[in-house]
């Protein structure tokens, strides 16, 4: 049955994502396991293509291979390596399980392997079962066998991407220059989509284009996408933030200066524009140039003529301009803060970038990045958010964009260690330690701290013994109501047990244990003592 679903799909003309995605679907119910993931290789970590049964932010991880001894001991064997319940190694999906965030996944099965495509390898494919003995030896057998119609469906599904690169690389010089670590654009939303299509085109070309877009939405990056797909890839791309550049110093910069120039001179010295020969020089936050400097700049523009400071003749230079602005420049020419001759120039093609809140989807994919980022930074076994700290990034307006998010992450990562937890536990990440301003904090559902509110709605009697309030939870889905009224009730019986976690179980009429396991993943634990 598994088999000829999946040699169905290897015969189908689908594309590489919907492959992907019903390549997982296919195994994990056949295999009757909780989450499968698909992971690629890319030089010394694996980027997750697909994945069902895990939470959606693994899917902006990136998990370094010599942090991940999981991950480290599949790639290194050509069989499936079946990890045994006990075993001492973290799973890379602590926490992450669906519907289980910010608890560590109790006794269990795993089973990886490692994929391979035309003798290098493509990545791995890993399972997980929460419940131990889900996996036995003939189930990894099984594995092992249909490992090959896998592979063969990976060879399809990279077929047409191949292709595309093919002809990318047979118009430059030396092949497309790939995107390097920490230079990645993490999404999937169809507004950046369209965005990276419109990037693609215009890249190959060598007309001057002008990112527009707020703070924070990583321009930068942009045009370094930009330049790695364009003709000169394998030649230098120059930085120049022109809201640093004093006004006296500005043209110095850009232009260079011959000795003597001015005080200080002491020797020639060339500028950005020659640094940038033959390659892509990046004008960030080209609103804030002088308009003194200007009026040479769109000399460069026009006859790619520069003159150092001090110098009577001119030295010819072939750069392709790339500028940025989180300014309105029609506005500023208006104002006569801008040459208008300059903006015509510089903005040939045009491009937005969309700010977080309209790349619906992204915000988990870009979450889950930084955590991982963290994660590693801190030395921390495994980095999580809880439920409602998912709600309050989603809810969020972000008017820093991605930077801010990044930011964010990084402050809440540093206050959840602080709390007492130990890095060998799975921190869990409270709305609280986001400290955002969102819809969630305004209705007064959730303290500061992330924990319910003690607004009282009506009053109701449990069969618990305590009085119970229902938490005022308009406008909020229900996943997070019902989390928000199960910490009502612990925190109740907590009180009434005098904080004595076996005699809140009992009045709970809980198992101790699972009371552990459900304040735990409502991020309780950290906030209370343990008794």
């Amino acid at each position: 049955m598994l088999e000829e679903s999946l040699i169905a799909d290897l015969v189908t003309d689908l594309p590489a994502a919907i492959r992907y995605e019903r390549l997982v679907v296919t195994l994990q119910s056949h295999f009757g396991c909780q989450a499968v993931a698909l992971l690629k290789l890319e030089q010394t970590q694996l980027r997750p293509v697909a994945a069902i049964g895990l939470e959606r932010e693994v899917l902006g991880r990136r998990f370094l291979i010599e942090q991940h001894p999981r991950l480290q001991a599949i790639l290194q064997s050509r069989q499936v390596v079946h990890f045994a319940p006990d075993s001492d190694f973290p799973d890379p999906y602590d926490g992450l399980v669906a519907g289980m965030v910010g608890t560590p996944l109790p006794v269990h099965d795993c089973m990886g392997i490692a994929l391979y495509t035309e003798g290098q390898c493509w990545g791995v494919l890993t399972l997980d079962a929460l419940q131990a003995g889900t996996f036995s030896r003939l189930t990894v057998l099984e594995l092992q066998r249909f490992s090959l119609v896998v592979e063969a469906m990976l060879r399809v599904g990279t077929l047409e991407t191949q292709l595309r690169q093919a002809r990318l690389a047979a118009s430059m010089p030396d092949g497309d220059a790939p995107l390097r670590y920490g230079n990645e654009l993490i999404g999937q939303s169809p507004v950046l989509t369209q965005v990276l299509t419109e990037l693609s085109v215009v890249a190959t070309t060598e007309l001057p284009v002008l990112l527009l877009g707020e703070t924070g939405v990583g321009k930068e990056l942009f045009a370094k996408r930009l330049h790695q797909q364009s003709l000169r890839a394998k030649q230098p791309m120059i930085y120049v933030n022109c809201a640093a550049l004093p006004e006296t110093l500005a043209e110095s910069e850009l232009f260079g200066h011959r000795r003597g120039a001015f005080s200080g001179a002491m020797q020639d010295r060339s500028g950005k524009f020659e640094q940038a020969d033959g390659g892509t020089l990046f004008l960030d936050e080209i609103g804030e140039l002088p308009l003194s400097v200007q009026a040479k700049l769109l000399r460069v523009l026009q006859n790619g003529e520069i003159q150092r400071l001090g110098s009577d003749s001119y030295r010819q230079v072939n750069v392709r301009v790339v500028a940025a602005t989180n300014r309105d420049l029609e506005h500023e020419v208006r104002l006569g803060h801008f040459r208008s001759d300059l903006y015509h120039r510089l903005s040939v093609y045009p491009l937005r970038i969309p700010p977080l809140r309209q790349r619906t989807g992204d915000i988990s994919l870009l979450a889950g990045h930084f955590l991982e980022l963290n994660r590693s930074r801190l030395g921390a076994r495994a980095l999580r958010l809880s439920v409602d700290a998912q709600w309050s990034l989603e809810h969020y307006s972000w008017p820093g964009n991605v930077r801010e998010l990044e930011h964010t992450i990084s402050r809440a990562a540093l206050k959840a260690l602080s709390q007492g937890a130990g890095r060998h536990d799975i921190l869990s990440i409270t709305a609280g330690m986001l400290g955002l301003e969102t819809d969630l904090a305004s209705n007064a559902a959730y303290r500061s701290d992330g924990m319910p509110s003690t607004r009282q709605g009506p009053t109701v009697k449990t069969s618990t013994g305590p009085d119970t309030a229902w938490p005022d939870a308009a406008g909020l889905p229900l996943k997070i109501a019902v989390d928000q009224f199960q910490r009502q009730l612990i925190e109740q019986a907590l009180r009434h047990a005098d904080e004595n976690w076996a005699q809140a179980a009992r009045l709970l009429d809980l198992d101790a244990s699972n009371l552990h396991k459900l304040a735990g993943r409502l991020g309780l634990k950290e906030s209370r003592r343990v008794r």
